[in-house]
């Protein structure tokens, strides 16, 4: 007895269950993506978005930065702060997606080159030295050549971090002293000599020192002696 009403319970609650899936949202009046409608004249269901209307979160008023052009030409200059942060953040996002084929100095030698991949051009020669920081944004956003976009992968700001970390690589291999401050040439010209060894450890040849100089003197049974003068 006690198991026969069991059984009804539960068969209760199965029927109550049942009469609360309800197929009212499932099977409500709707159009399917690309399906005809009689509804309207044109016989679409998908209808044109009013003019100007643009996706929510996708208004770019920025121009320059979005875009890194001005009335369709590529800017000159950075439409954000660059500083060191900027740089740094540049230099991590250069070596993630851009090394592989630019190398890490932007030389064109790249690991994956090496392998026998077309060579890019590299960053150091005079055209791209000169060419508009707007170039660099252009390129990563939209490709060139046989360079895929990037615009899916790196976003906006870094892609202006990259472009100022290219602009930094490029100033590493075409610097000049005198662009430096004076403290700063002089802690560079620190750097030119030669630190003091720990005691046990040879002293390096400095070439311009005379006393360094080595002569090599034949020896006996055909080995070289080196003899300083």
């Amino acid at each position: 007895m006690r198991n026969r009403i069991q059984v009804i319970a539960l068969a209760s609650l199965s029927v109550l269950a049942l009469t609360g899936c309800r197929q009212d949202m499932h099977d409500q009046p709707k159009y399917k993506p690309q399906r005809p409608s009689d509804f309207f004249s044109d016989g679409r269901s998908g209808r044109t978005p009013v003019e100007n209307t643009v996706a929510r979160g996708t208004v770019y008023e920025d121009a320059a930065y979005y875009t890194g052009k001005e009335n369709g030409k590529e800017i000159e200059y950075f439409p954000i702060t660059v500083d060191k942060a900027l740089i740094e953040r540049g230099h991590v996002k250069f070596d993630v997606y851009c090394s592989v084929c630019h190398g890490k100095i932007g030389n064109g030698l790249g690991m994956i080159v090496r392998r026998g991949f077309k060579m890019p051009p590299s960053y150091h020669t005079e055209k791209l030295r000169t060419a508009p920081v707007g170039h660099f944004y252009d390129v990563i956003t939209n490709g060139y050549g046989s360079m895929w976009n990037y615009s899916a992968q790196i976003q906006v700001r870094d892609r202006w971090a990259i472009a100022a970390y290219i602009r930094a690589l490029q100033l590493s291999q075409n610097a000049n002293i005198n662009d430096l401050d004076p403290a700063d040439r002089t802690k560079l010209a620190s750097l030119d000599k030669h630190p003091p060894m720990p005691k046990g450890v040879a002293q390096p040849l400095v070439p311009d020192n005379p006393a360094n100089k080595v002569e090599m003197k034949a020896a006996p049974a055909g080995e070289a002696k080196k003899t300083a003068k």
